[in-house]
Formats: C-alpha cells, structure tokens, sequence
C-alpha cells in the first residue's frame, strides 16, 4: 500500500502530558484506506481502520468527520489545513462564530422559550414554516444579548433590514423584560469565552456538519442502487429509512449532477394515463416549474381536493418536472421543498 498523506497530531494529558496519534490515507489498487493509530511515547497502542472501500469522495467525508471528531477531543494537528477545505474563515464568520458559541452557553432559556413560542403562533396564523421566520441559533442569539432597540438588534448575524422592520417590534417587546448584564456592541464577547472550549465547539459544529454530508452521500449511492435494480418509491423508502419526500429530494439532486432516474420515473409513472401526463407537461411549458401548486391546479383544475390527499399527485409532478427539465435545462427552476 503507498502512503499518500500522513498528519501527527497531539492533544494535552493532565498537567504535563502529551499523547500523540497519526493520521493516514493509503491507496493500493484504486482501494482507499483510512487509519487512525495512537502513540504512547515512541510506542504503538492502537491502530483503528476508518475507511476501506474505493470511493474517494465517501473516503474524504469519514475522514473529515472522523478528525472533527478527534479535534473535538483535543487533538491538534502538527500541520495546518489537515481538512482540505478550499475556503478558510473569515474575521466575520469567526466572529459570528464567537457569538453563536457564547449564546449557546449563555442563552436566557425563559427568552428563548418564549421566543420560540412567538414563532409557532407566527408560523400557524401566516402559514408559513418557522425556519423561515428565524433560525432557533437566531433565537439563541437574541435570548443571550438581548437587544434593546432595532439598532442593536441588527448588529446580530441574521437580522437584516427586512426582518428587523417586520418582527423586531415583537422581539424587542420580549428581551425588554429581562435584565442583562453587559451592553452593545459585542466586541466584549471575545474576552468573555474560554479559547479552548471554543475551539472545541467549533469542531464539534465540523463534527455534525460533516455526518450529516455522509450521510448525505451513502443515501444517494444506496439510491442510485435501487433505483438500477428496479425498485419503485416505496421500495427506496423502506431501503433507505428516509420518507419519501426525503427520497424524491435526493432523485432530483441526482438527476441534476448527471445521473438517470429514467427507471425509477417510468415505473412509478406506468399507472398514470398519458392524458395526465400531457395535462402535467402541458402546465409546465405555460407557467414554468419553479413552483408546484400553480401547476397542480392548471393541470387538474381548481380546486382540486382528491379524497386521498395530493401527496401522491405532487409526486407526479416532480417525477414529470425532471423529465421535463431534462428537455428544458435553459428553464431550470428551483425545488421547493413545501409544495408552494
């Protein structure tokens, strides 16, 4: 097997104790082997084998995760840029960073929980989804800091203008309750943060970050195996463990980085009357394919409330709008994700 990338890495044990450990990456015959092996002084104590298989991409997301985790622990490498990204940080982002690391450790709960309600009540009565109102790390952000006027609310990363004007009165109204104890602007955060600690949550983030891409990956190679061998939606649903919404998002990742799901479309299609079809096709070249529900009622009328729900028919309509971006790629919209 040759070698073709080896780190050292260290992390501090009790008062003056270093352990050492080493990170390496082997090919041999388009195989790919990932190891981690510790040190004790110039002694061996443990060899653990990450990855073994032949996909690179697969073999570079284990390891970025694997070594986030590590780094978490406390290990720090001897060579710097050991996870290969193409971008470092800005001052900015550090800062916002710094700021999202110190209000999750110093959040006010009954703020954020009452945050967290003003969003739900928000979320139902403009029927939109939560998430789109605010993140809960901005929530977080306004729990801890607590600003007092739209000023200060929009030195927090996330709060523009728009979202200042349109809910910063109602922000403001529930931080005005609460006391804090330190004032705008922020600067004050970087000396009130432990470096380590910091820099161990920030690995964390990488940690979680970087699951969430592999798991991402083995789902579209477990996938794209289905669907070669035939299997409908729900067969994929079961395989995979994901709904079949979360499968349908994936098919049309797929289809969009160059792979077929010609297969996959055609059986789940095979029961649709070609009438239907046309009608669906039909609404897409007149009103485009950015959105679903302008389609589904040109193609089926308004109102349409089937006595088994529309799941099924805005299936259709994505399986048929990839065919018909596939044709129209000049036209390419975008998937949204809530049926709108």
């Amino acid at each position: 097997m040759q070698i073709v990338f080896m780190n050292r890495l260290c992390r501090r044990s009790g008062v003056d104790g270093e352990v050492f450990a080493q990170l390496w990456i082997g090919e041999e015959e388009g195989q790919w082997r990932l190891g981690w092996r510790d040190f004790s002084g110039e002694q061996e104590t443990g060899d653990s084998l990450w990855y073994e298989g032949g996909s690179w991409n697969e073999m570079l997301c284990v390891y970025r995760h694997e070594l986030a985790v590590k780094m978490g622990e406390g290990y720090r490498p001897l060579i710097d840029g050991v996870f290969h990204e193409e971008d470092n940080l800005s001052s900015r982002s550090q800062e916002q960073l710094r700021l999202q690391y110190y209000s999750e450790q110093y959040g006010n709960e009954d703020i954020f929980e009452e945050l967290c309600t003003w969003r739900r009540g928000k979320a139902s009565s403009e029927r939109k989804a939560p998430y789109i109102l605010a993140s809960n790390r901005l929530l977080r952000m306004i729990s801890a800091f607590l600003p007092r006027t739209e000023e200060e609310l929009r030195q927090l990363p996330g709060v523009g203008e728009g979202k200042a004007s349109q809910h910063g009165a109602d922000w403001l109204s529930i931080t005005a309750a609460a006391e804090r104890e330190h004032d705008f602007p922020l600067s004050w955060v970087n000396h009130a943060i432990d470096e380590e600690s910091f820099v161990s949550w920030h690995y964390k983030q990488k940690e979680l970050k970087y699951k969430k891409e592999l798991e991402r990956l083995r789902l579209r190679r477990v996938l794209l195996q289905g669907i070669e061998e035939g299997q409908g939606m729900e067969q994929l649903r079961v395989l995979s463990g994901v709904s079949r919404r979360e499968v349908l998002e994936v098919v049309e990742e797929l289809e969009k980085d160059g792979y077929s799901a010609e297969k996959l479309i055609a059986l789940e299609l095979s029961g649709v009357s070609p009438e239907e079809q046309n009608n669906i096709w039909t609404a897409y070249e007149l009103i485009g394919d950015n959105f679903l529900k302008p389609v589904l009622y040109k193609a089926y009328g308004e109102p349409f409330v089937p006595a088994d729900g529309l799941d099924l028919y805005y299936e259709r309509l994505r399986l048929i709008r990839i065919r018909f971006r596939r044709e129209h790629p000049a036209a390419l919209g975008v998937s949204l994700l809530n049926n709108d």
